[in-house]
């Protein structure tokens, strides 16, 4: 795996976040669906930055990657999600839902947290699951 990020020099951190969540997710069997979704029209609502499929349930995943400091960071990537994130992962996913007439199909809302050691170039990742309850 680390060639596939080797090749990708120009990507930001949460870019190569991102990807890994994705094949994470693949590597769990969740089916990739679209990745930094977003309305085309009107006013902004916000970006999903990754939807999969678990089984039968969609899945809107929130993915948050901070580099591994050498003290204790007392900052987990998790908690940058706060109530204006939240806010706007639930209207984007609406009008998902909406746009492609989902409104009977059962979803929910997962994290994906990643600490980036730069030394490693290892990704430690915890998959936050129904962050809404």
């Amino acid at each position: 795996m680390l060639d596939f990020f080797k090749n990708n020099t120009t990507l930001s951190l949460g870019q190569l976040g991102e990807r890994s969540a994705a094949i994470y997710l693949k590597n769990l069997g969740y089916k990739i669906v679209c990745v930094n979704f977003t309305n085309k029209q009107g006013r902004r609502l916000g970006e999903i930055d990754i939807i999969a499929k678990d089984s039968k349930q969609i899945v809107f995943v929130e993915v948050k990657t901070r580099k591994k400091t050498h003290y204790n960071n007392p900052n987990l990537p998790e908690e940058n999600i706060g109530y204006q994130k939240l806010f706007k992962l639930k209207k984007i996913s609406e009008y998902y839902i909406k746009t492609n007439n989902l409104w009977g199909v059962s979803y929910r809302f997962d994290a994906i947290s990643l600490i980036y050691d730069q030394q490693t170039e290892i990704f430690t990742i915890k998959h936050l699951k129904s962050i809404f309850l």
